[in-house]
């Protein structure tokens, strides 16, 4: 008579496997189970600050992302113009972007706070037609969190365009120091944590990376 002792055991592999499957099906139940419950459907505002790198990186994924569904795509590129970029040099040949790159440096370049704040306002001007476009689908304003850092623009401005625009339009913010008005509103916000960074290591910005 055979006892407990000498019941055969699963192979160690398939208890792993059978507990594996178990957890997985547990899993996407509950994945399912949200995904089935996010009906609402309209534009989300998403704002990328931090220190870290990849903050408009991450943006033009998006408006990557954005043509492969044929949508319309508007940028606006606050501070950022004295060296020229990847991104604009490559968005400008797409003929569903718009881009523009308004900014004249960081202000640590310019040293000259009424020329900052010249550029940013002709940006802000620039991206409120831009927020009022039923066309665009996306529109990414690039570094704007600088700007309304030093207080080039009115951040009041800047959420009220936000809560008037097209339903269904996705706004991008990014820039170090996102205000918390703007956090508060927006639907998503990543910050983005410095580990390590080149430049620490004396290397130069390389084009493809941060160009």
């Amino acid at each position: 008579m055979m006892s407990h002792r000498d019941t055969p055991e699963a192979p160690a592999n398939e208890v792993s496997a059978e507990r594996h499957r178990a957890r997985m099906q547990r899993r996407k139940a509950a994945v399912d189970a949200r995904i089935a419950s996010a009906t609402v459907r309209r534009g989300v505002v998403l704002v990328l600050t931090g220190n870290g790198k990849g903050k408009s990186s991450s943006a033009f994924g998006m408006v990557a992302r954005a043509l492969g569904h044929d949508m319309h795509v508007g940028v606006v590129q606050f501070i950022k113009g004295r060296y020229p970029t990847g991104e604009a040099v490559f968005f400008r040949r797409i003929p569903h972007v718009i881009f523009h790159v308004m900014g004249e440096g960081f202000t640590w370049e310019t040293q000259d706070r009424e020329r900052d704040e010249r550029a940013a306002q002709a940006a802000w001007s620039v991206s409120q037609a831009m927020l009022r476009d039923t066309n665009l689908g996306l529109v990414v304003l690039d570094e704007i969190n600088i700007a309304l850092r030093y207080r080039y623009i009115d951040v009041s401005q800047v959420i009220s365009a936000l809560r008037s625009r097209p339903n269904m339009q996705h706004v991008v913010l990014t820039g170090r120091g996102a205000p918390s008005e703007l956090v508060e509103l927006a639907d998503t916000v990543t910050d983005m944590h410095a580990m390590k960074h080149a430049f620490d290591l004396g290397i130069a910005a390389q084009p493809g990376v941060e160009l």
